[in-house]
């Protein structure tokens, strides 16, 4: 649902079924998300106005969220715990070797379109720090050389 058709539909759905909702707006950019995979710039007005707000409202509320995306998510995202237990078993050199392996930042995706990088703050894997997690799969123990073969595998699978 990634035509401009699409994603209008999306948007319009999504205000049309939770605009009288209390508190409508964070329901309404999650259901939006759920739908886009991200949050589009060309929505904000339209959902302002629906709720009566002003787009920098709107606008303010999704860039304060790290959930919220701007930009679509690339085909894999892939989470790094940033946890306690997840530091002080190593996840700062898997952040680092992950920024440098996939060639972004958080909150970046690949330019082939292929990954998406976001910090996560608890995956619930204390016991096996550090952890991601890529799309719906978690992953314990991580090292730059299993980060490697995990990817390697989903780029073959492309």
């Amino acid at each position: 649902m990634t035509d401009l058709n699409g994603k209008q539909e999306a948007v319009r759905n999504a205000i049309a079924s939770l605009k009288d909702k209390p508190g409508a707006l964070l329901p309404i950019l999650h259901s939006v998300q759920d739908a886009l995979g991200y949050i589009p710039a060309d929505s904000i007005p339209e959902i302002a106005k629906a709720l009566n707000l002003s787009r920098a409202e709107v606008h303010g509320v999704v860039s304060f969220y790290h959930y919220f995306r701007d930009t679509p998510p690339g085909k894999h995202t892939v989470h790094v715990c940033r946890a306690e237990s997840c530091q002080a078993m190593g996840s700062k050199q898997l952040e680092s070797h992950i920024k440098s392996k996939l060639g972004i930042d958080f909150h970046e995706t690949t330019a082939d379109g292929k990954f998406s990088l976001e910090p996560v703050y608890c995956l619930g894997l204390c016991a096996r720090s550090p952890s991601m997690q890529i799309d719906d799969s978690v992953y314990g123990r991580v090292t730059g050389d299993r980060f490697d073969e995990i990817v390697n595998e989903l780029e073959t699978s492309l």
